[in-house]
């Protein structure tokens, strides 16, 4: 056996490998700038996802030849890509607007030196490359006061934590200023307590911490009721009386970087009760600023809208109908005015863009009071995701194209963190609207029109339908039919009159809104399924949604689709099979029952079948009782918009519901 060589030198190869590495990062960094002049002449989006993924998915396939886990790997490369993508911004709102930019700013913060302010102006600060000097405040009020009268040129307030929630003292500032809100920033927030280097726990009587930090560590505080706990200004005002009393019983709260400064050593760590603690601080200055059109913005506002029933939903159906994704609504009194409410609003979107001056200039005519607070750039990045299949999964080409996918599929199925899997939600999801009920071993049938159609047809139409057993109709093609709006709604009231809902397919991202303003449901047909922008937007909705399978796509692709919209937070979404390409000779695409049956398996989501465009005439009825013998939630059977063969369809798909119901 070899004798390994002297630790020491192990160690000296190590350091100079963390040498180089951090090198390379800093080369890489500046890179990233050069694609950010490049994005500046071309206005360009600041993310490219697809581009991201691509990279990832090339990273771990290259760390498995390194013998790296496809874990690790990801979890690094996240993290590059943030610092990436906010070095990016940074510099693109730095020359979108010359007039502010500095070697040196003066930045008001609460607290003194190891603050939690005092890091994230530190941070906020670094990421720019400018210098700060540092003007620690005693209250919210006090840096308010520091940036209007000109001594500071930002001021850093704290307006929500992960685990305690909105700061309010904060917005009642931000009601009575003239300043604009700039930027924001978030920090990880460590909890420790603090002590000097010869305390134990065991000795600690004493506790000074800021009341935030208290409340975001009550768990661990109960579990030593022999503290005494003494409120302080700010996480640094508590280290400087530990510093003063010399009592090695006596401990602060703060976080491992603070107390470093304080030559504080932390004698217990991960205090806060959720294990995820961040702090957002949102950046105010006397002037507002411009935000270039790439660039993931945010627009906060507060508003008043007046004491009547459903006054805020009013203001909020605006926002809706101009597709503004409100991320943020906080209440709070109005001094003076007894039970009265002034609410404050974070928006999605460019303050400049055009659906965000139409919004405010209805919010305008509906609301007693209305101001906007800032428009600044958004510095919350997701993290780039690949499917589980690429983390955990190895390519074989030995194997069969669908036992590959039902390999990956089984591999999904066991992550508890897919929304769409059984892991995540054991019951199966049940979907209803009006007479609609579909999922959990309800069966739902669909009728599907192609628009255009005649007018004076639509009652008569509607009433077949309803007496065929279905239960709603699909109308598709809304761009072929001409004043879209004004038919839509005149076939939404014949559909009302015979109880059948009013489902509206989504061919064109355009579509969009006058679906959301008429449709019980929306339907993202297949076209639409890799629009992950549209998918974002209508996961923002508290609507049904059908989501159709691309005939390009993997199983694996369309539950991807359907896990997009779930993580916006619409939950109430359902899946429809229509068919796959096959690259056969046939112009017809193929009904994928293989993919009903595997998606069945591991999904609690309900999931229609429309063997409308690959049934013919004399396989239409055995594709239907196959699709509910092998537990679809449901039909969707196709009507023609032809007026002569509608009747026979009619009795074609009422004889094809009265023998599944049977």
């Amino acid at each position: 056996m070899n004798k390994p060589q002297p630790l020491n030198h192990t160690r000296e190869q190590i350091t100079a490998l963390d040498k180089d590495l951090l090198a390379l990062l800093a080369k890489r960094r500046e890179l990233s700038l050069d694609v950010a002049r490049s994005k500046e002449v071309d206005i360009r989006p600041i993310r490219d996802t697809h581009r991201e993924k691509e990279l990832l998915a090339r990273l771990v396939k290259q760390g498995r030849e390194q013998g790296l886990d496809a874990h690790y790997v990801i979890s690094l490369y996240q993290s590059i890509i943030e610092d990436s993508v906010l070095n990016q911004q940074a510099y693109l709102q730095g020359r979108a607007n010359p007039d502010t930019q500095k070697q040196q700013y003066c930045v008001a913060y609460l607290g003194a030196r190891g603050s939690y302010s005092y890091l994230a102006a530190n941070r906020y600060c670094d990421r720019r490359q400018v210098d700060m000097q540092d003007l620690g405040c005693k209250s919210f009020d006090e840096i308010v006061q520091a940036v209007e009268s000109g001594h500071a040129d930002y001021g850093f307030l704290p307006i929500e934590n992960t685990s305690s929630g909105s700061i309010n003292e904060v917005y009642d500032v931000l009601q009575h200023t003239s300043l604009a809100i700039v930027g924001e920033t978030t920090i990880e927030v460590g909890h420790c307590l603090l002590a000097k280097a010869s305390s134990n726990v065991s000795e600690i009587k004493t506790v000074y911490a800021h009341p935030q930090p208290i409340s975001q560590c009550s768990r661990y505080l109960s579990q030593h009721p022999d503290f005494k706990l003494e409120y302080c200004s700010s996480s640094a005002e508590a280290m400087e009386k530990v510093i003063e009393s010399g009592d090695p019983t006596v401990a602060a709260i703060g976080s491992a970087e603070g107390g470093a400064l304080y030559q504080l050593e932390a004698i217990a760590q991960d205090l806060a009760n959720q294990k995820i603690n961040q702090s957002r601080f949102i950046v105010v200055a006397r002037k507002a600023i411009a935000v270039p059109e790439q660039l993931p913005a945010k627009s906060t506002l507060i508003m008043a809208t007046g004491q009547k029933p459903g006054a805020l939903v009013e203001a909020l159906l605006v926002l809706k109908a101009h597709n503004l994704n409100m991320s943020k609504l906080e209440s709070r009194p109005i001094p003076g005015t007894p039970w009265e409410e002034m609410f404050y609003l974070d928006l999605d979107a460019n303050l400049s863009s055009e659906s965000m001056q139409s919004a405010l200039k209805e919010l305008e005519r509906i609301t007693r009071f209305i101001k906007v607070l800032g428009c600044y750039p958004c510095e919350t990045v997701s993290p780039t995701q690949l499917s589980n299949s690429q983390l955990m999964i190895e390519p074989d080409t030995s194997r069969a194209e669908h036992t590959n996918e039902l390999t990956e599929l089984s591999a999904i199925a066991a992550n508890e963190q897919i929304r769409y899997c059984k892991k995540y939600k054991q019951d199966a999801t049940r979907i209803t609207s009006g007479q609609l009920d579909i999922g959990d071993k309800q069966f739902g049938a669909i009728a599907l029109i192609s628009l255009p159609q005649d007018s004076a047809l639509y009652s008569q139409k509607a009433k077949s339908i309803k007496e065929a057993g279905f239960q709603a109709v699909v109308l598709e093609g809304l761009s072929r039919q001409q004043d879209a709006t004004v038919n839509v709604i005149e076939f939404k009231k014949a559909l009302h009159q015979f109880d059948l809902e009013c489902i509206l397919s989504i061919e064109h991202e355009a579509e969009l809104k006058l679906a959301t303003e008429h449709a019980s449901i929306l339907l993202v047909s297949g076209k639409q399924m890799n629009n992950q922008a549209l998918l974002k937007r209508i996961g923002s909705l508290h609507i049904p949604v059908i989501l159709e399978r691309n005939t390009m796509a993997s199983v694996e692709e369309f539950l991807g689709a359907a896990e997009s919209i779930l993580a916006e937070g619409n939950q109430q979404v359902i899946l429809c099979e229509s068919g796959v390409r096959t690259f056969n000779d046939s112009v017809m695409p193929s009904l994928d029952l293989a993919a009903l049956v595997d998606i069945k398996a591991i999904s609690h989501l309900p999931i229609l079948v429309n063997p409308s465009y690959a049934s013919t005439a004399e396989t239409l009825s055995s594709h239907a009782n196959a699709a509910k013998h092998l537990s679809a939630d449901g039909l969707v059977l196709n009507f023609s918009s032809v007026a002569d063969a509608f009747a026979e369809e009619l009795i074609t798909n009422g004889d094809i519901l009265r023998s599944l119901y049977q």
